[in-house]
């Protein structure tokens, strides 16, 4: 058996170069090479073994789930909790992933699952300390304060529990890696070790990881191949809604959401999610137009908040808050190549109220309708939405479940919609659609401009 030549790793993106460099061609970072050994090659080993194959029409029932009883946790989860399932959840510091998870461990405990909570962060004690916080004192749930994964999977491999959480894998380490915890060798190969166990005992895996400032869970991302289900906790410090996010998941939809307020007594769940983001919406005012959007397979309504001013500096300012500051960059140019409306010299700021992101493109008139409605100082009335995608040439185009839209919107008391033409209005009963072409036409008709 002859070993490999060694192998560098980039700590920052996991790219494999061949020799160590001050600077990783693939995301440019500088000292982030670290040595790794190569796996042993063997030669002359003796032949696998046959695996089974079987043909695609070929049945097994559904994987059972186990609900927790938190309907936005089940809902995001697809339903509840897959045996022999790995999940990772990733978010930023302090925004509320170890409360969550301690929530959850407890609402599975109480539904007759067995749960082992896991932490490599903080002392049994302080778990204790925030269960009492959080009322959970009570609840069968048992601990652990241990970073050894090889204890850990003999501790799990005896006690055989229904759910196991990992809080977190950046401070877990394997004893046969030699890096230290958290670098790109130790999460791979914890993460490996995990999911392994998963799928051989049957036991549900819960990894909590760390973002790093661009977003994205820190270490490789074979890791998010690995699991099953990949999950976000995302939400802005100032505000106390916080969304959790599917962005992966093998046994349901993907883009779900579940919607949570943190509280002094924990994360509470919000049921409907429309109706608390526009909450604060008293009276119609210039720049504010409620979008109807989609989020996962959920309808929702937001607000979003646009404030035109004359700028004073050479360069006008462009601020965005939960939208794409590309998207807001390519609708200022559409308005200005297709309508005429100019927007320089003028500071734009953009919001979502409720800290809330929007990534889809149905927000788009949205968009153009609230800073008109900033520009002209012309407010949109109280009882309509707005949703539709705006083209480079200014057409409007129909965007998916409109009937879905309409009807939360019909039901948070709205009565009237601006969509584009060609739009599937079949959900819309009670509803005043305005159909629009265009964006000539949707400027000339709501802001009498043309």
């Amino acid at each position: 058996m002859s070993r490999a030549a060694p192998a560098f790793t980039c700590t920052a993106c996991g790219a494999a170069h061949r020799k160590w460099a001050g600077r990783c061609d693939a995301c440019g970072a500088w000292n982030t090479l670290t040595e790794e050994a190569a796996l042993p090659t063997a030669r002359g080993r003796a032949r696998g073994r046959s695996v089974t194959l079987t043909g695609l029409a070929d049945s097994e029932p559904p994987p059972p789930r186990c609900a927790s009883g938190l309907a936005e946790l089940d809902r995001v989860l697809g339903g509840g909790l897959v045996p022999a399932s790995a999940i990772l959840v990733g978010g930023d510091p302090g925004i509320g992933k170890s409360t969550l998870l301690l929530q959850a461990a407890a609402a599975f405990a109480r539904a007759g699952l067995e749960v082992v909570y896991v932490s490599g962060e903080e002392a049994a004690a302080q778990v204790r300390m925030r269960a009492a916080r959080l009322g959970l004192a009570d609840a069968p749930v048992r601990l652990a304060a241990e970073t050894g994964l090889r204890d850990i999977l003999t501790t799990l491999d005896a006690e055989r529990p229904g759910l196991a959480v990992i809080d977190s894998i950046q401070t877990m380490w394997l004893d046969a890696v030699e890096s230290a915890p958290g670098s790109v060798a130790q999460v791979r190969a914890v993460a490996h070790d995990l999911t392994a166990f998963a799928k051989r005992r049957g036991t549900s895996v819960i990894l909590v990881g760390h973002v790093t400032k661009e977003g994205q869970i820190a270490g490789p991302r074979v890791v998010e191949h690995m699991v099953d289900t990949v999950l976000y906790f995302e939400g802005e410090r100032g505000h106390a809604f916080r969304i959790l996010r599917s962005v992966k998941n093998r046994f349901g939809p993907a883009d779900e959401i579940g919607v949570f307020e943190m509280t002094g007594a924990g994360l509470s769940e919000v049921a409907n999610p429309s109706a608390l983001f526009l909450s604060e919406r008293d009276r119609p005012a210039p720049g504010s137009v409620v979008f109807a959007g989609i989020e996962g397979t959920r309808p929702m309504l937001t607000e979003i908040q646009a404030l035109v001013a004359p700028s004073s500096l050479g360069t006008p300012r462009r601020t965005v808050v939960g939208l794409d500051g590309a998207r807001l960059s390519t609708i200022l140019a559409v308005l200005e190549a297709r309508c005429g409306i100019p927007f320089g010299g003028l500071d734009v700021f953009l919001n979502v109220a409720g800290g809330l992101r929007v990534g889809e493109p149905a927000a788009d008139l949205a968009v153009a309708a609230a800073l008109l409605s900033a520009r002209e100082d012309i407010a949109l009335p109280a009882d309509t939405v707005v949703f539709g995608e705006i083209s480079l040439s200014g057409a409007l185009r129909p965007v998916g479940q409109t009937e879905n839209r309409l009807k939360e919107a019909r039901k948070l008391g709205f009565t009237h919609a601006i969509a584009p033409a060609r739009s599937k209005t079949g959900g819309g009963e009670g509803m005043k659609v305005r159909a629009l072409p265009d964006l000539t036409a949707f400027v000339g008709d709501v802001f009498g401009a043309g």
